[in-house]
């Protein structure tokens, strides 16, 4: 009995220390330093919801109020500006203010070099979640890009990987399947921050922009977001919590295919599989088997509000990570298609007409068309991770010199 009392004040105790921890994004140390990199210039940022400090206070409203900074123009990614929205921005003004916001999910995803004429340097700050095929990042890169051509800085103000920094999964993307949901040649999980992933395309890819990186104080590669004493601000509409972007690596190439609900239109967007049609304890059963590492699954019914199966009984399964250090998000995607192309294959394949319609979104935000062709040939999850191997510790090499922590 006193070995347990002891052991619950040890838990007590250990985790008060985890609640305590406050980590400083790039933006709070900036503000620490009065801004000193941009004291004295025309200022344009890349921004969202996500880019506040600890008290919820906005970077637009923080410069805005900055001494000696002039803040020009605001560019906003895929989601807008002030977020929530699905689909192509327009552009706008910020209230109170005749500073003008411009869509970078618009008519354009590049910067256009009139909007930078006035501009001596271009600050990001937005919240990305860890995963490739995520949009925020192909935004950075392409506004690197603008910037070197421009001939402006860009200053990055970097925040935590939400999953952490050393899960790295998937497929290293091929160069020929770039695209907005695939940037550039890293794996599809890369365990990157975003100040990280920007020095690495910049010396990796060429770029060669003017680039300062302001890390992070406090953040360490194991933590996860609920580490990091930071507000969480959902990143996108269905990104609303911490725990979120856990699951979107394991079913968001999934929900791609369009052939069944990854509870994007239910309340647990990302978390969930299922259809009218599937064998949920079956399925189930099935997964548990594989004995994949970190992660459970429960057999789950529910009905979607919008979106795929909207008002339909859906019978499946929710995922649930219990190691966020040691799961494998890409290689649980790859064992949930193999299974459902054996348990349902009239109804779970790529012939479909309804499928072959999404054949190349699936490749683009796989980064290849291999996925696709061993698991219609047959092979199962760990021979392709098998595959996926080689790429992924040549990264990891890669990598080793551009990590700030």
């Amino acid at each position: 009995m006193k070995t347990g009392f002891t052991s619950f004040l040890l838990f007590c105790f250990l985790s008060g220390c985890i609640a305590s921890c406050q980590v400083k994004s790039g933006l709070e140390v900036l503000a620490e330093k009065g801004f000193d990199i941009l004291r004295g210039k025309n200022v344009a940022v890349i921004t969202n919801p996500t880019g506040v400090d600890k008290n919820y206070a906005s970077i637009v409203d923080i410069l805005t109020k900055a001494d000696d900074i002039n803040l020009v123009a605001i560019f906003a990614p895929e989601h807008g500006f002030f977020g929530g929205v699905q689909g192509n921005i327009s552009d706008t003004t910020y209230p109170g203010t005749n500073v003008p916001v411009y869509s970078l999910y618009g008519s354009t995803r590049v910067i256009p070099d009139e909007k930078l004429k006035n501009v001596d340097v271009i600050v990001y700050d937005i919240q990305d979640i860890g995963s490739r095929s995520y949009t925020y990042i192909s935004t950075m890169k392409l506004a690197m890009e603008q910037a070197a051509k421009n001939g402006k800085e860009f200053v990055v103000l970097d925040r935590p990987n939400p999953i952490n920094g050393m899960v790295i999964d998937g497929p290293v993307l091929e160069t020929k399947f770039r695209s907005f949901i695939g940037i550039a040649e890293i794996p599809y999980v890369h365990g990157m921050t975003s100040g990280e992933l920007a020095l690495y395309f910049n010396s990796e890819l060429g770029i060669g922009c003017k680039l300062t990186v302001v890390p992070m104080k406090g953040w360490t590669r194991k933590m996860t977001w609920q580490d990091t004493g930071l507000p969480w601000i959902p990143t996108s509409p269905h990104i609303p919590e911490p725990d979120t972007p856990f699951y979107y690596p394991i079913t968001g190439v999934i929900g791609e295919l369009s052939i069944v609900s990854v509870g994007v239109g239910y309340t647990l967007p990302f978390k969930i599989i299922g259809a009218p049609w599937i064998d949920g304890k079956k399925l189930t059963d099935e997964l548990n088997k594989k004995n994949l590492p970190g992660v459970f699954f429960h057999t789950f019914y529910f009905k979607p509000y919008y979106g795929i199966y909207k008002d339909q009984f859906c019978k499946g399964v929710r995922i649930i990570v219990k190691d966020p250090l040691n799961y494998k998000p890409f290689l649980t995607c790859l064992a949930i298609i193999d299974t459902l192309l054996k348990l349902h294959p009239d109804k779970f394949n790529f012939s479909n007409k309804e499928v072959r319609d999404r054949i190349s979104t699936f490749d683009k935000a796989c980064g290849t068309d291999e996925i696709r062709k061993k698991l219609v040939s047959g092979e199962d999850h760990l021979s392709i991770q098998n595959w996926c191997n080689p790429g992924i510790q040549d990264f990891v090499k890669k990598r080793e010199k551009y990590l700030l922590y």
